[in-house]
């Protein structure tokens, strides 16, 4: 049992233990200790500069949190009870091994400048984790694009069939998104790239003045501008929630799409063995469990969102204890995104496309009936009218019980004299899709050129997840 306490000089009674078990940090805080020992290094050789230090302590000081690294890395070294955060855990180690001289560390700094530089330092390298891994979606969703480029398939509006599309131009479009969601990481990155220490309690330190050097020395641009925001604010990591929760939704949009597609009422998909789980009572089901579980944990990341920034509405600059939930919300984002996206990967990358039933279906419930309308356009009839003509001809084609495509010529010469036998060259899906040829489209060649330019946004997020310069867990 620990009775290290960082604070409670001036308290003539100890804490009670209901107010310690409250204080106290959960178990998977001390995933922090890495960060701290790398910002307590960096600080060590602040103190040098100020003169608190000599060199010969300062490099005392250095070699025994390197050694503390190592042995948290093994899983040596370890909080006890009492240890009520990552920093008395980390000192109360430091002056057992030093003595008074693992006491000094502790001048110009404050635990609100650790607490929020621990959490930036740890949340700037799990991002490029989270972006890595969602590389591997991306990549799995343009590998799956890249075999069905020419495949044919049922687009939707309102869950309704409603155009012929390409199969690729759909998977495309999840992919779309996920890379707006690396995007933002990276772009969160970039603000996020300032370093809180320096600043202390909130009024800055009159012993550690060159914050920019450890800011430097720890992969920050450089420190924050204004000490009381330093400590104080949280938008970093609602902002960080944001994109994971974003994401989180992004996820479950694609889940529930493959729900839809492994089922045996859409047939588009098949999902691979390794990627499903079976029904303890009925032998024969296969069920799309990643998926579901998938659209269920992107709750948990909405929710951690909603927890920052209901924790951040009343707060008065600078540090309350309230943001202690700052770490809560984001271990709980980021954990949750490390099972969910490599599973959802393996997901994508395995499934085998039904191409025949896709092509079926691309045709089933009149989606041709768009070439229709923009074929009487084209020929100088105004589209209101032509949309009152294609709509009496899925009508007529429903009492005769066919299909737009195989209505006879004088069935449509009798909704409309302007429906002549020409129009038949429109109605087939390759022709629907070869003709959707604007930026974004889905014809077939438009298609590849955004393959090309999705694989080119792909590589530039590669590079960024490997340029880190800051410390690694």
């Amino acid at each position: 049992m620990s009775d290290t306490k960082l604070w409670g000089a001036r308290f003539r009674s100890p804490p009670d233990p209901a107010l310690m078990r409250l204080s106290s940090s959960p178990p998977n805080h001390y995933r922090l200790a890495p960060y701290d020992l790398v910002s307590s290094q960096a600080h060590a050789r602040e103190l040098e500069r100020a003169g608190l230090l000599t060199d010969a302590e300062c490099a005392t000081i250095v070699a025994a949190l390197d050694a503390m690294r190592r042995e948290v890395a093994a899983g040596t070294l370890a909080p006890v009870p009492g240890d009520e955060d990552v920093h008395t855990f980390l000192e109360r180690v430091l002056v057992e091994r030093l003595g008074p001289l693992g006491g000094k560390l502790r001048a110009g700094r404050s635990r609100n400048d650790q607490a929020a530089n621990n959490l930036r330092l740890y949340l700037r390298y799990v991002a490029r984790d989270i972006v890595a891994a969602l590389l591997g979606l991306q990549e799995a969703l343009v590998a799956q694009a890249s075999q069905h480029v020419d495949t044919l398939a049922p687009g939707f509006t309102h869950l309704q069939p409603a155009q012929p599309i390409v199969f690729a131009h759909l998977l495309l479009a999840h992919a779309q998104a996920f890379a707006r969601d690396a995007d933002r990481m990276i772009d969160w990155d970039r603000r996020a790239a300032r370093s809180p220490l320096g600043a202390a309690a909130l009024a800055g330190s009159a012993i550690a003045v060159r914050p920019e050097l450890s800011a430097g020395e720890l992969g920050y641009d450089a420190p924050c501008e204004n000490s009381i925001d330093a400590v104080g604010a949280r938008d970093h990591v609602a902002e960080l929630l944001f994109v994971t929760a974003m994401l989180g939704v992004n996820l479950s949009r694609l889940a529930e799409e493959i729900v839809f597609w492994s089922s045996r009422q859409f047939g588009f998909v098949e999902l691979d063995d390794a990627f499903t789980t079976g029904s303890s009572i009925m032998p024969q089901k296969k069920n799309p469990d990643i998926a579901e579980l998938t659209r269920g944990r992107s709750s948990r990341l909405i929710g951690a969102l909603a927890t920052m920034l209901v924790a951040l509405k009343a707060l008065p600059f600078s540090y309350n204890r309230d943001l202690a939930e700052d770490k809560q919300a984001a271990f709980e984002a980021i954990d949750s995104l490390t099972v969910v996206l490599p599973a959802m990967a393996g997901l994508v990358r395995t499934m085998r496309v039904q191409t025949e039933e896709l092509a079926r279906q691309s045709v089933a419930g009149f989606t041709l009936a768009t070439e229709v309308a923009d074929w009487l356009a084209k020929r100088g009839v105004p589209f209101a009218t032509a949309h009152e003509i294609t709509g009496a001809l899925v009508r007529r084609c429903e009492e005769l019980g066919v299909g737009l495509a195989e209505i006879g010529d004088a069935d449509l010469v009798a909704v409309d004299h302007r429906l002549t036998p020409d129009l038949k060259a429109s109605l087939t899906p390759e022709a629907a899709v070869a003709a959707r040829i604007g930026y974004g489209g889905t014809a077939p060649v438009r298609v590849r050129e955004q393959l090309d330019r999705l694989a080119a946004r792909l590589d530039a997020q590669r590079r960024w997840t490997g340029s880190y310069g800051g410390p690694r867990g």
